[in-house]
């Protein structure tokens, strides 16, 4: 069960430590190539502000982005600003999406995000800390996916292996925990709906993926290549873009 009211202090938290990592960058580190293919620092930090902003959208009833078009020229018209804009970008709309998940609600209402994807108000705070974290590492100033606590690490990859779930462009494998427990992802060849609707579970499959929680979380996220990752029965695949 989503505790939002948790989730909203580890974005906080999240947040801080971001602002103070990135305040230690200057004018010209901003405009340098961030890990995310294509993206500046100054993209990244651009793209918090904005998404923080969108998920307010989102939690007063309001579309995400005007449109894909709309989210990505503002990242682009904001990328380029100096690092005192951008960091108070940041904590401002930061600032705006607590305000905004403070006021009375009902949590368990359904929200509209992109692309018609839909979920649980009480899920929007985990969104936003997802952003914070795996954007703070893809900005390549020294947070490493190995400095993301246990808690948020095991939640990514739950919520990821969730998101993989019966797609038909990730074969069915088994990601295999720390503890031993196996986490059952991708698409069920050869089961039908209503065997689905029925309850019916398929054999296991036996394609099979092991490794360190940093390093799954890196491959379902798309950080990682998936090279330090042991792989039975099979190949490691590709992953479609998030």
């Amino acid at each position: 069960m989503m505790d939002h009211a948790r989730d909203l202090a580890s974005v906080r938290d999240a947040t801080e430590r971001l602002l103070t990592a990135a305040a230690k960058l200057d004018n010209a580190s901003v405009s340098e190539s961030s890990r995310l293919p294509g993206w500046t620092r100054g993209h990244v930090l651009a793209h918090l502000a904005r998404n923080a902003d969108a998920l307010v959208n989102v939690l007063q009833g309001r579309p995400m982005y005007v449109s894909g078009d709309a989210r990505d020229a503002d990242i682009e018209r904001d990328a380029p600003r100096p690092l005192d804009v951008q960091l108070a970008d940041v904590r401002e709309s930061a600032g705006r999406f607590q305000e905004a998940a403070a006021a009375p609600a009902d949590w368990s209402r359904t929200v509209e995000l992109r692309n018609g994807v839909t979920d649980q108000a009480a899920r929007v705070p985990f969104r936003r800390w997802i952003e914070v974290e795996l954007h703070h590492v893809d900005l390549g100033i020294g947070y490493e996916l190995e400095d993301l606590s246990k808690e948020f690490t095991q939640r990514e990859i739950n919520f990821l292996a969730a998101r993989f779930s019966r797609h038909p462009g990730v074969p069915a494998l088994l990601i295999k925990q720390d503890d031993g427990r196996m986490l059952p992802t991708g698409a069920l060849e050869g089961v039908s709906r209503e065997q689905m609707e029925s309850g019916y579970m398929p054999p296991l499959p036996e394609l099979t993926v092991s490794g360190r929680q940093a390093d799954l979380l890196g491959w379902l996220a798309g950080r990682r290549d998936g090279s330090a990752l042991h792989v039975e029965g099979g190949a490691l695949p590709s992953l479609p873009p998030l």
